[in-house]
């Protein structure tokens, strides 16, 4: 038997299809299932909360990009993630799930999802064209910014209490990361 074959027979490939039959909080990339529990820590939870009040409220002026809370963004037919925070610039699709590529990705990390975030979703979000990654650790507070140059990821900084300016194709954002911390 084959190392495909063994694969396939240990590990089912899922599609978009199988996802939506599902309950609870999953994700599937490159047809592989990971579950989405156990829920946040508070701390995260609080982290998420200051992202997306700083967020709406810098993209208030903006008409061309909103701010996003975790939604569906089928990457492929076997691919599905539902990350924390993200920026699309341009006009929304009216469907239940996201086909477009966000602009902006942050990610909150914990124990349980770091090595998906900091790896697979990394090499993800990199292929799939996302312009900016970002990276939140709560129990350091410190926070990874990466920009899309080339097909490739740079490290723009790593940021505690500073501000960045977030240049997105419609407009720029200047991100206080000082403000997301609990």
């Amino acid at each position: 038997m084959g190392l495909l074959a063994l694969k396939e027979e240990f590990f089912p490939h899922y599609t978009y299809e199988d996802y939506c039959q599902w309950e609870g909080k999953w994700e599937i990339i490159s047809g592989i299932a990971y579950a989405m529990t156990p829920a946040p820590s508070l701390r995260h939870q609080s982290v998420s909360q200051n992202i997306s009040g700083q967020l709406f409220t810098l993209l208030e002026e903006c008409k061309n990009c909103q701010a996003l809370l975790p939604v569906d963004w089928q990457v492929a037919e076997d691919t599905v993630v539902q990350p924390d925070h993200l920026v699309i610039c341009g006009e929304l699709p009216q469907s239940v799930k996201l086909t477009v590529t966000p602009s902006l990705i942050f990610e909150i990390l914990s124990d349980s999802t770091r090595k998906k975030d900091e790896n697979l979703k990394f090499e993800l979000f990199q292929a799939a064209g996302v312009l900016y990654y970002c990276l939140v650790d709560p129990e350091t507070k410190s926070a990874k910014l990466f920009r899309l140059e080339d097909k490739r990821y740079v490290n723009k900084g790593t940021f505690s209490k500073e501000s960045t300016t977030i240049s997105l194709p419609d407009c720029d954002l200047l991100f206080n990361f000082g403000r997301i911390w609990v």
